[in-house]
């Protein structure tokens, strides 16, 4: 364990004492398991209640798109689009699972 992390620990255990240096040791461990559990939070996940729409990047077949995520009935979304183009939503399977349905919107030409 000769990582710069651990020479930093010990040395600081070292010169503060024991139970000090404990103390500070495991007050970092704490603050860095804290950080993990609260970023793995914030990445997406399947809605399991209802919130406000939410814009999320993503990428769909090796491009980079925003995924919409609504999940209140109640929502409306409005797409405005470039003149000369107008939105088109296409439907269809969610994956794998044919009974869940997800929505292509794209700005498409008028001609």
């Amino acid at each position: 364990m000769n990582t710069p992390l651990a020479s930093f620990l010990s040395a600081m255990r070292q010169s503060l004492g024991n139970r000090l240096g404990i103390s500070i040791c495991l007050g970092l461990a704490l603050v860095t398991a804290m950080t993990i559990v609260g970023l793995s939070r914030s990445a997406p996940g399947l809605a399991t209640v209802a919130q406000a729409p939410r814009l999320v990047p993503a990428i769909l077949n090796g491009s980079p798109v925003s995924v919409l995520y609504v999940t209140r009935s109640s929502d409306t979304v409005l797409t405005r689009c470039y003149p000369g183009f107008e939105p088109s939503l296409t439907l269809r399977a969610m994956g794998s699972n044919a009974e869940q349905m997800e929505g292509v919107l794209t700005c498409v030409s008028r001609q």
